[in-house]
């Protein structure tokens, strides 16, 4: 008997249990013969809750990712309206952005 490897051997597995799954519940009839809801009707099983499919989450982040810039550009675009002019080598660093976030009211830091 040729023995198969391991990962194959768990997707063939895999596949014989979603088959067996689908073909239950393919099966799952009333058991009334007239159709309608009886007294010991098996109810079909409600159908579980979609988790996000990979395209969707990454669709998710991507759009989370635009908004986020949009924000940070426009809250930096305030504080270059208020007087922050962002360059290299700024002497009055520090002084400059706080007095433009005061006056723009954006980017308010705790504890600085």
């Amino acid at each position: 008997m040729k023995t198969l490897p391991l990962p194959r051997l768990a997707a063939l597995l895999a596949a014989a249990a979603l088959a067996a799954a689908t073909a239950t519940a393919a099966v799952a009839q009333d058991a009334t013969s007239d159709g309608t809801q009886g007294g010991n009707a098996v109810q079909p099983a409600a159908p579980m809750a979609a988790s996000p499919t990979k395209a969707q989450r990454k669709a998710a982040q991507k759009q989370a990712r635009k908004e986020a810039r949009a924000q940070r550009n426009a809250e930096l675009k305030k504080l270059e309206d208020a007087g922050w002019h962002p360059t290299g080598n700024d002497p009055n660093y520090p002084e400059d952005l706080q007095n433009a976030q005061k006056k723009a009211g954006v980017g308010q830091s705790s504890g600085q």
